[in-house]
């Protein structure tokens, strides 16, 4: 089925399903076989490879989602970006990465890659100049995150893409907090989209994954390393992937759509010091937001005033969880600097911006106004401590 010609819930009901062909059921059979024939057939086929049924259709709807030529899925978005350093750097390289970036790949980088070789710079910023600043001879790989983990910042995506092309470095990006629903990066030139696929591809929270979407060039060199690390999903958590996959479009657009106006609400509160989302008009980057993302997201961090504890705040929430991850349908809160970001030290998180106040708010497909209800209460509660 050629996906080009469909609209964005089609692609998620229908690329990339199973036909049962035997019973005419309605939705994709699950083939757990860890064992097929070898002679005389059109694939070997073998779980390692990434390749059995489920995992080639499921595939082809993240690549249909992300407008590029093949995918991969990964048993986690670290099992992902890590295939993807591995790939593209070895000892000798030189990778420039975003500064606002997801506190576990940047503990990956600085814990790993000085065991290899690899060189590494964080940008000073994140507009094009910062990138351009910290590209050395030996720069193979340019990797960004927009909007990032959790203080949304955003980055020029055709600036970069055009920077990389310009110097014949690869760019890759976490899509993860945009998803494919409100962001496509490969439009605007970016060779590599990353996603922590147990977030908003998900969306349930019951599911660890990755993805990464790029050219078949590209996608078979990651192919030929990747499956020799074995970050494999089992094909059962795969079906229940391309199950999920199914309502991404509705679940992203409700979500949003709550996130927009929840933000607008926290902006004008008495007792809310800062809200960081790119929605909103005072965001520095709203307008270069709103030319690369088809909306805003539903992601956003905020700062209570001072003298109002961000954990008790948290404490006293009755429908929103104080919960690790994000972007399940359910809305969920965090203190960065004792989860995402907990690995870095606490110079390294002052360094971005990321202060104990801080709360990442992941906004759900509830009824806004008992969401707002929600956040009042915990507010006022936390006043009279």
């Amino acid at each position: 089925m050629k996906h080009s010609k469909y609209g964005v819930n089609t692609i998620c009901t229908h690329i990339g399903e199973i036909e049962d062909k035997q019973f005419k059921g309605a939705v994709s059979p699950i083939y757990v076989s860890t064992s097929y024939e070898f002679d005389d057939v059109d694939m070997k086929r073998y779980p390692r490879y990434f390749n059995t049924p489920n995992q080639e259709h499921l595939s082809k709807k993240i690549a249909a989602l992300e407008h590029t030529e093949s995918a991969l899925i990964f048993g986690s978005g670290m099992a992902a970006l890590s295939a993807l350093f591995f790939t593209f750097l070895k000892s000798g390289d030189h990778l420039v990465v975003q500064n606002t970036l997801y506190g576990g790949a940047s503990h990956f980088i600085r814990e790993e890659f000085p065991k290899f070789g690899i060189e590494f710079t964080f940008t000073n910023g994140y507009d094009v100049s910062d990138f351009e600043a910290a590209i050395q001879p030996n720069t193979k790989l340019i990797h960004i995150e927009t909007p990032s983990n959790p203080l949304l910042t955003i980055t020029d995506i055709k600036g970069v893409a055009k920077l990389g092309k310009a110097h014949n470095i690869l760019t890759s990006i976490d899509n993860t907090f945009a998803s494919p629903i409100n962001q496509n990066p490969i439009d605007f030139g970016i060779d590599i989209i990353m996603h922590s696929a147990t977030k908003y591809l998900g969306g349930h929270s019951d599911i660890l994954a990755g993805a990464l979407a790029a050219s078949d060039d590209l996608i078979s060199q990651i192919w030929h390393v990747a499956k020799n690390f074995g970050g494999n999903l089992s094909d059962y958590t795969v079906w229940m992937l391309e199950r999920s996959m199914k309502t991404l479009a509705l679940r992203v657009k409700a979500q949003t759509k709550n996130a927009n106006k929840i933000a607008r609400y926290l902006e004008k509160h008495p007792d809310v010091k800062a809200v960081y989302y790119p929605g909103l008009k005072s965001h520095p980057q709203y307008k270069l937001a709103k030319a690369q993302m088809h909306g805003f997201g539903a992601m956003m961090s905020f700062e209570l005033q001072d003298g109002l504890d961000a954990l008790e705040f948290q404490k006293h929430l009755q429908l929103i969880k104080s919960s690790m991850s994000l972007a399940g349908v359910e809305s969920t809160v965090l203190s960065p600097y004792l989860t995402s970001h907990a690995l870095l030290t606490q110079e390294e998180r002052d360094a971005i911006g990321i202060s104990d106040q801080l709360i990442r708010f992941s906004v759900g497909i509830e009824t806004k106004k008992d969401l707002l209800a929600d956040i009042e209460q915990a507010i006022n509660k936390t006043k009279t401590k």
